[in-house]
C-alpha cells in the first residue's frame, strides 16, 4: 500500500464522507421500486445453483471498492480484470444477468456499483449471514483504474499485520473493520499459489493442517488447485473462520496475521466467541467499505451494460 500524507489522507476521507452523505437506502424507492427485489431474486438463484458464487459476488464488491472507490470500475471488460490480484475474480456473468433484469424493470436507472453493493449483501444473507441496510445512489465510473492503483490498494495474501492495518486505514477503515471484513473468508476458496508460502515456510500454522494442504498444493505451481478459506463450514457464512485462526488454521499468511500475538488478537477472540459480535461488526464494516469514494450526483454515469462505459 502506497504511503499517503496526513493532509492527502484527510482530503480523501473528507471527500468520501461528503459523497457517502448523499447515499440513501431509499434512493430507488420512487425511480425503481422493484430494483432490490429483482437483485435479491437473481442472487438467490445464482447461489442456489452454486454456493461458491456467493463468495465470488462478495469479493467483486471488495475488489471494486478498494481500488478507486465503489464505482463498478472492476466490471469494465479487460482493464482492471487483467491485473494480477483480479485474475481469479468470477461472477461477472451473474452481475451482467442481474443488470439485464434490472434494466428490463427500470431503464438506465440503477447503477452497476449499487448492484454490486446489494448483491454482496444478498449473497451473505443467502449463505446464512447477517443483513444490513445498503446506502444507495452510487454512480459508475466511465474508466477503469490503473494497474498501479490495483497493485497499491489490493493487499497481497503475504501481507503483515502492520501492512494490513495501514492499508485499510488509508481507506478510512479501522482495525475492527479490517478484522471483520477479513471474516468474509468464512466462505469461498483460494488458489494454491496464494497460500503456498504459508504452508511450506511459516511456523505459525497447525502442522497437521499444513500437511493436509501440501497433499494437493505443491511447493511450486499448482495454479489450478484450490482450498476452502474456511475448512470447517466453507459454504456457510458464520464465525468459524475466527475459531480456525485460534487453532492456527488460517489458510493465508494474512489470515493468520490477525491472530499471531499482535494488536488484533482480542478482536479475533471476541468474534470467535460471539457470532452476534461478528455479525454486527461485519454489517457495520460493509457499510463503511461501501462508502469508500462513491461517485454521486452528476459524477460518473449509469452504465446500460456493466462491462462497458456508455458511448
Amino acid at each position: 500500500m502506497a504511503s499517503v500524507s496526513c493532509l492527502s489522507l484527510l482530503v480523501l476521507v473528507a471527500l468520501a464522507s461528503a459523497a457517502s452523505a448523499q447515499l440513501s437506502s431509499t434512493f430507488y424507492d420512487t425511480s425503481c421500486p422493484r430494483a432490490l427485489a429483482t437483485i435479491k431474486s437473481a442472487v438467490n438463484a445464482a447461489v442456489a445453483q452454486e454456493a461458491r458464487m456467493g463468495a465470488s459476488l462478495l469479493r467483486l464488491h471488495f475488489h471494486d471498492c478498494f481500488v478507486q472507490g465503489c464505482d463498478a470500475s472492476i466490471l469494465l471488460a479487460g482493464n482492471e480484470q487483467n491485473d494480477g490480484p483480479n485474475l481469479t475474480l468470477r461472477g461477472f456473468n451473474v452481475i451482467a444477468n442481474i443488470k439485464a433484469q434490472v434494466e428490463a424493470v427500470c431503464k438506465q436507472t440503477v447503477s452497476c456499483a449499487d448492484i454490486l453493493a446489494v448483491a454482496a449483501r444478498d449473497s451473505v444473507v443467502a449463505l446464512g449471514g447477517p443483513s444490513w441496510t445498503v446506502p444507495l445512489g452510487r454512480r459508475d465510473s466511465p474508466k477503469a483504474a490503473s494497474t498501479t492503483m490495483v497493485t497499491q490498494n489490493l493487499l497481497p495474501p503475504t501481507s503483515s499485520l502492520t501492512a494490513l492495518i495501514k492499508g485499510y486505514g488509508n481507506l478510512g477503515l479501522s482495525p475492527t473493520d479490517m478484522v471483520a471484513l477479513s471474516g468474509a473468508h468464512t466462505i469461498g476458496q483460494a488458489h494454491c499459489p496464494s497460500y503456498q508460502d504459508h504452508i511450506y515456510n511459516d511456523t505459525n500454522i497447525n502442522k497437521a493442517f499444513a500437511t493436509s494442504l501440501k497433499a494437493s498444493c505443491p511447493a511450486t505451481g499448482g495454479a489450478n488447485v484450490m482450498a476452502p478459506l474456511d475448512t470447517t463450514t466453507p459454504t456457510r457464512f458464520d464465525n468459524a473462520y475466527f475459531s480456525n485462526l485460534l487453532s492456527q488454521k488460517g489458510l493465508l499468511h494474512s489470515d493468520q496475521e490477525l491472530f499471531n500475538g499482535g494488536s488484533t488478537d482480542n478482536i479475533v477472540r471476541n468474534f470467535a466467541s460471539s457470532p452476534s459480535a461478528f455479525s454486527s461488526a461485519f454489517a457495520t464494516a460493509m457499510v463503511n467499505m461501501g462508502n469508500i469514494s462513491p461517485l454521486t450526483g452528476t459524477q460518473g454515469q449509469i452504465r446500460t451494460t456493466c462491462s462497458a462505459a456508455n458511448s
